[in-house]
């Protein structure tokens, strides 16, 4: 791995813990960091008090409104494919419901929840 791809790797990392600690703050509940499926690889799944189970998408970027705005179509898709296997083999927490939200993080500012940002067809 190059240099420059290995701080990439680390400020992903740092910035999935960082997300993770503030939905733990809010009174999530972490159930699955970096979730691999075949159908591809979710950052967060956490189940909300008292409410959904929520698949986030972590983003790192120089401004938060960057961050929020960098996740396409395409990407959305594969992560809703992803959330659906998750939930076909835990019927207890499909029936909870999904939410598919995102977590900018800038620098030298605290990480922006943007809850439910789109909905999948499926």
């Amino acid at each position: 791995m190059t240099t420059e791809r290995q701080q990439a790797h680390r400020r992903g990392h740092t910035s999935e813990t960082l997300a993770a600690l503030w939905l733990r703050l809010k009174g999530y509940r972490i159930l699955a960091r970096r979730l691999k499926t075949h159908a591809g690889e979710i950052d967060l799944v956490a189940a909300a008090p008292f409410g959904p189970v929520c698949f986030v998408e972590v983003k790192a970027r120089n401004q938060a409104r960057t961050a929020a705005e960098s996740v396409g179509p395409g990407q959305q898709t594969r992560i809703a494919r992803a959330a659906s296997l998750y939930l076909a083999s835990r019927p207890g927490l499909a029936r909870r419901g999904a939410r598919f939200d995102i977590i900018a993080i800038a620098p030298g500012a605290l990480p922006v929840h943007h809850r439910d940002v789109w909905r999948p067809d499926f």
